[in-house]
């Protein structure tokens, strides 16, 4: 459900897309699934050749195709823009290399406390 056009490589980088699918489990409650997909480089990490005999260490190829990658939130509370925006912070994280743990950022995003719907901010 997370890549719906199916998943393939791309020879160009492609920007995010988010979009959020609603499955419904065998007692007819709704799991709101949001979804973030991106573009990563694929590239050659072994970066060494071997002519003739010799092992010649070279620079790595630049990426030639692009592999989709998804983030996903599953919940049974119906707040979009709230997950659009966290899953746009990981994405942040993990894309810019930043210096902050992914687990300790996804564990204080779980750790926060949702007002009720309809409720004071």
């Amino acid at each position: 459900f997370c890549q719906p056009g199916g998943w393939q490589l791309s020879k160009e980088r492609k920007q995010p897309t988010f979009f959020v699918v609603v499955l419904t489990d065998i007692d007819s409650e709704r799991h709101y699934c949001s979804c973030l997909t991106f573009y990563e480089a694929e590239i050659n990490l072994q970066g060494t050749k071997e002519i003739e005999g010799e092992e010649e260490s070279g620079l790595i190829p630049p990426a030639e195709v692009f592999a989709p990658k998804s983030l996903v939130l599953v919940s049974r509370l119906d707040y979009p823009e709230i997950f659009r925006a966290c899953l746009g912070l990981i994405y942040t994280v993990y894309v810019d290399s930043l210096n902050v743990s992914l687990e300790a950022l996804i564990a204080n995003l779980c750790s926060c406390l949702v007002p009720a719907s309809g409720g004071s901010q």
